[in-house]
């Protein structure tokens, strides 16, 4: 059978870009984009933060109109983001990573989550077709900055062995400011590997028929047009509303894969700033200095119930599994306020499967909004409520989860999204000793699973697990 071979062009670009500089660019929708970048990159070492945003656009591919997964029925894709920017460790939504140095030029260790992908089962037109899977790339970044320019430039390679290729970005961006907004249009210019593009857009000689001929891509190169914008609402929260544009190379749309020769992408959402881990701030007048910490022991069972359910009483037992968990969780307040204080927090547990699989980490990192319940009759603390969001990422599949979801012919992931209430009372309500008179007991609730199937970073999983534990938390 003959076997089209797309054209070399390209090649010429990459030397170029790495004449210039040896990084690596990371962002969502495409790992190659900078349509989802968010202006929380620019918050102080040991900001805190939440949000969540939309990501639209088109797909190059025949039969596929939306960039959201066969696995729900969404047109778009929603993206809950973790936000923590730290002196050296940084987490931006699907992007972290490692600080290594700042000023004018700065470099980084990053990783992050490649959105590319095609699933078979969207057209009989593929049905001879493999899938094509989403997958993580790392290495190193660097960005040159001059007032209101940066040129960034950067080198991404696969983390997981799925395309096996690298990816080079160099984008020029430029930001002015207009009151509460920010604007930042750019251009980028991307180079993409033979490996990664033959991965996503070839044709093996296994899958061809004679209305999908052979195809082996090459390498490609091609500019990106954007902006970016950003809505300063209010002290703490922020808007943004990003778009992208390009043309795609031949060796793309020379694929019998693909119908376009152009697509789109865009993120809209938001995100919230809680506060500085390093210098908290105070929604009080009391001008002391924050330097709250906490540690909490926690252990507890599988439950049966749904996260909801629990709250109402329901604390039964799971009947699919006898499992465990058990573990330690430490806190740092970010912000001390009249009703509610916001507490960053990360959890280590270990969970005990009963000889069901082996035993494994699970690791959650969350914030929390704490609130304190008074004696109407005086000022004394009675009890503490909290809720907490977040993402947790378990090293095995917790083996509830298997068989819930197996039940349901649906998949699974070890990343998903965190929730977690915790009601305590205080023990120098019941003790006079000295050595935990800032401690508390109380029952814990952990609930992990991926918010209804409505995201791509979180396997696109309905479904997930609960658990009921009790805990003492010391604060100092």
């Amino acid at each position: 059978m003959r076997r089209i071979r797309a054209t070399n062009a390209g090649n010429i670009l990459l030397l170029q870009l790495m004449g210039l500089v040896a990084c690596l660019a990371v962002s969502y929708a495409r790992a190659d984009n900078q349509v989802t970048q968010i202006p929380f990159a620019d918050s102080a070492p040991g900001s805190v933060g939440l949000g969540a945003g939309i990501r639209n656009g088109s797909s190059p591919y025949r039969y596929v109109d939306t960039v959201s997964s066969m696995e729900n029925d969404n047109v778009r894709d929603m993206m809950p983001l973790y936000l923590y920017e730290g002196e050296y460790l940084f987490f931006h939504g699907t992007r972290a990573g490692v600080h290594l140095w700042d000023g004018w030029v700065t470099g980084d260790l990053v990783a992050q989550y490649r959105f590319d992908r095609l699933e078979p089962e969207v057209n009989d037109f593929y049905r001879t077709v493999s899938k094509r899977s989403q997958t993580v790339e790392g290495g190193l970044a660097l960005e040159f900055n001059l007032d209101r320019q940066s040129l960034y430039f950067s080198l991404l390679s696969d983390l997981q062995s799925r395309h096996n290729g690298n990816v080079a970005d160099l984008t020029y961006r430029y930001r002015w400011d207009y009151s509460r907004f920010e604007f930042s249009p750019y251009l980028s210019l991307i180079y993409q590997s033979q490996e990664l593009v033959d991965y996503y857009y070839g044709v093996e000689s296994d899958e061809a028929r004679p209305d999908l001929p052979e195809y082996e891509a090459d390498a490609a190169a091609f500019a990106r047009l954007g902006l970016n914008t950003t809505y300063h609402l209010l002290d703490h929260w922020y808007l943004f509303a990003n778009f992208s544009w390009e043309a795609l190379p031949s060796e793309i749309t020379d694929s019998p894969l693909v119908d376009e020769d152009q697509i789109y992408a865009a993120f809209v959402g938001f995100h919230y700033n809680f506060g500085n881990v390093f210098e908290p701030r105070s929604g009080q007048d009391h001008g002391q200095v924050i330097t709250d910490w906490s540690w909490r022991v926690q252990a507890g069972y599988q439950a049966q119930g749904t996260f909801h359910k629990s709250h109402r009483g329901d604390l039964q037992r799971s009947v699919d599994v006898h499992t465990y968990l058990a573990g330690v969780t430490l806190g740092k307040k970010v912000y001390d306020g009249a009703i509610l204080d916001f507490w960053g927090k990360f959890s280590i547990n270990r969970r005990l499967e009963n000889d069901l699989q082996d035993n494994f980490w699970d690791f959650s990192v969350y914030v929390m909004a704490m609130g304190t319940g008074y004696s109407p009759w005086s000022d004394r603390e009675l009890f503490r409520y909290g809720f907490g969001f977040g993402f947790d990422y378990a090293q095995r599949i917790p083996m509830v989860e298997q068989i819930k979801q197996d039940k349901k012919d649906q998949n699974t992931s070890h990343f998903l999204n965190y929730l977690e209430a915790q009601v305590d009372f205080p023990l120098r309500n019941m003790t006079r000793a000295e050595s935990v008179r800032n401690c508390y007991v109380g029952m814990t609730l952990i609930h992990r699973s991926g918010i209804f199937a409505t995201s791509d970073i979180l396997g696109n999983v309905s479904g997930g697990s609960d658990v009921v534990a009790a805990h003492m938390e010391c604060v100092r």
